[in-house]
């Protein structure tokens, strides 16, 4: 027994992995392993019978949390404009802008892929909408099938990392940060990554051609006005839409549930325009939508039980002392963590992992010193790789759900390896270089800086520092960046 109680933690972890391995719902094998050794706890007297009375509390939070109203709003959003033929006129219109060039269609695909991205947030809507529209064409020109699938899944996965994202909102949640900072923080990188993608079709253009040839000048319908016109038509509703949600959320003027309120209320409109809005439609998008919905909030309450009695047995000290005993200090932990989230996106999705490990991550990153918004971001783009992994990445099996007979499943697989590749890539390019992640204001980045670097601002008089104190110290003056960030603040207070 009192080794029981000694490593309760490690065996109530370990009986968790057990249950998913076994196929159990994730939201139930959360909630019973919290309540089975909660009641064992009591047993044994290392926990008090008062503990679950704190439940009741902790689940009526859950539905009381604004930020996670945006969930339904931009799932109720994609799905609508993933039924509005959006998609369609996207991928048609930038197909026949970017067809003379070789591995045009290719191009396209990632370039409406990060347009549904920015708009819709929802992978399924964006690998189902391009697999059934881009794949048929891409193979009648001649694209090679592993190229073709493995670039329509993964440009449907941005939806994964690039705003408004549902698993940002999320991350955000479990490390008690605003969502608007991670979406911020999230733009960039999500922004490098579609690059990355367009470059591997650049060299892939260059030394396999034939992989990837050009349109036929017949397949080119669309020429000179005509073409600068439909491109105008087609991208400025997206465009305006992306404005809606994002632009407002970044320049403070809306909070991210009232830009998904905005981008639902919007893809309706865009819906009604095209006059393709009808109650079956509705129907349809409201039922997915509350399924959804619901599966996170089960998980989410399965997961609060778990966490509360997991911290109750000392789980988050247990967790704490094994990642930070780890040699490398930042760099070690952060290595070790991607590596384990990696591994674990090969049978887990992005709300289980969300909702189990970052919890449990997010307290040792900040007392590592690393900043939460750029853990959470990078973890993100990690999470990215569970839609691509195969066997089991979801995006491979939205697209073999919509895929021609002639596409072998392999196919699928061995297309989607290259860009899982260059996700890790990704995910290596933000720990080097951490200013990808970038969010807030000048003040609020100074402020994170010196936080992430365990000091504190130097107290000084605003008069001594804006006349230079009158001290011929030179290293005791700031310099012109600073006079000029104190001058702002003395303005934006008047």
């Amino acid at each position: 027994m009192e080794w029981v109680i000694a490593n309760m933690a490690p065996l109530m972890f370990g009986a968790l992995v057990l249950f998913l391995l076994f196929g159990y719902p994730v939201a139930f094998s959360l909630a019973a392993n919290g309540i089975v050794f909660g009641l064992i706890g009591i047993e044994l007297g290392l926990l008090q019978p008062q503990l679950f009375q704190a439940l009741p509390e902790r689940v009526f939070g859950i539905m009381a949390n604004d930020t996670l109203l945006a969930i339904p709003f931009f799932t109720f959003m994609g799905l609508i404009l993933e039924r509005s033929g959006m998609a369609e006129d996207l991928l048609d219109t930038i197909g026949q802008l970017f067809g003379p060039l070789r591995g045009g269609l290719a191009y396209a695909v990632i370039f409406v892929g990060a347009l549904l991205a920015a708009t819709t947030g929802v992978v399924a809507a964006s690998v189902i909408s391009m697999g059934l529209i881009s794949l048929p064409i891409m193979m009648r020109y001649g694209y090679d099938k592993r190229l073709a699938s493995g670039v329509i899944a993964a440009s449907g996965t941005l939806a994964q990392i690039i705003p408004p994202s549902l698993v940002l909102i999320i991350m955000a949640d479990q490390l008690g940060k605003s969502v608007g900072d991670m979406y911020e923080g999230a733009f960039i990188p999500g922004l490098v990554l579609t690059c990355l993608y367009f470059g591997y079709v650049v060299i892939l253009s260059i030394v396999k051609p034939g992989a990837c040839p050009a349109l036929p000048l017949e397949a080119r319908s669309l020429r000179g006005a005509r073409l600068l016109l439909r491109v105008v038509t087609t991208l400025v509703p997206p465009l305006v839409l992306i404005f809606l949600v994002l632009g407002t959320i970044f320049l403070g003027i809306a909070t991210p549930t009232e830009g998904g309120a905005m981008g639902a209320s919007g893809a309706l409109i865009l819906a009604l325009a095209r006059k393709r809005l009808s109650m079956k439609l509705l129907r349809q998008a409201m039922e997915t939508t509350g399924k959804l919905t619901s599966f996170v909030v089960f998980i989410l309450v399965g997961s609060t039980v778990f966490s509360l009695v997991f911290r109750a047995v000392n789980g988050d000290l247990w967790v704490e002392h094994l990642l930070t005993s780890l040699p490398g200090g930042k760099l070690g932990f952060l290595i070790v963590v991607n590596i384990l989230v990696f591994l674990l996106a090969f049978f887990l999705d992005f709300f289980e992992l969300s909702f189990i490990i970052v919890p449990l991550l997010g307290p040792v990153a900040e007392k590592l010193g690393i900043d939460l918004i750029w853990f959470g971001v990078l973890l993100g783009v990690n999470m990215q790789t569970s839609f691509m992994h195969p066997p089991f990445g979801f995006a491979l099996f939205y697209l073999r759900s919509v895929a021609p007979a002639s596409i072998k499943t392999t196919d699928i697989y061995w297309g989607a390896i290259p860009f899982v590749g260059i996700q890790i890539v990704m995910v290596a390019l933000i720990i080097v270089f951490p200013n990808l992640v970038s969010y807030g204001d000048d003040a609020q980045r100074e402020a994170a800086r010196i936080e992430r670097e365990g000091g504190a601002a130097p107290a000084a008089d605003l008069d001594t520092l804006m006349n230079g104190g009158g001290s011929s110290d030179k290293a005791a003056k700031p310099d012109d960046g600073d006079n000029d960030l104190l001058k702002r603040l003395q303005q934006d207070s008047k």
